[in-house]
């Protein structure tokens, strides 16, 4: 269960990604490249609010709720968060469950470039 300090990031980053996703759709972004965008938006910012929490001894966004963000599609942005923010970068956890959504998100990223039209 998320700490209830924690609701607002994880509930807010649901809310983030999935608006983000249904406006840049809506603005004519194919719907994968939408989604992935959508989702690594928040998830980069999670990363940094996180790193930001744990230089100021603060609340901490939850890992699942990092890791989560990544394997729903975003990511790209937990790899740049963790990049620009240098977070998370000695956990091998995180290192795995990246590689791991890389690879997820790899294969259907080209299922869905190669899946015929109906």
């Amino acid at each position: 269960m998320i700490d209830p300090r924690n609701r607002p990031a994880f509930v807010g980053s649901l809310m983030a990604g999935i608006a983000l996703f249904v406006l840049l759709w809506w603005l004519g972004l194919s719907p994968i490249l939408a989604w992935l965008v959508g989702w690594s938006v928040p998830a980069f910012a999670m990363y940094g609010i996180d790193k930001r929490q744990a230089q100021r001894d603060g609340w901490r966004v939850p890992e699942v709720v990092l890791h989560g963000l990544a394997l729903v599609g975003g990511v790209v942005g937990a790899w740049a968060g963790r990049t620009v923010f240098r977070h998370k970068t000695q956990k091998p956890m995180f290192l795995m469950v990246l590689v791991l959504a890389s690879l997820l998100w790899a294969v259907v990223v080209v299922a869905t470039l190669f899946a015929s039209p109906v």
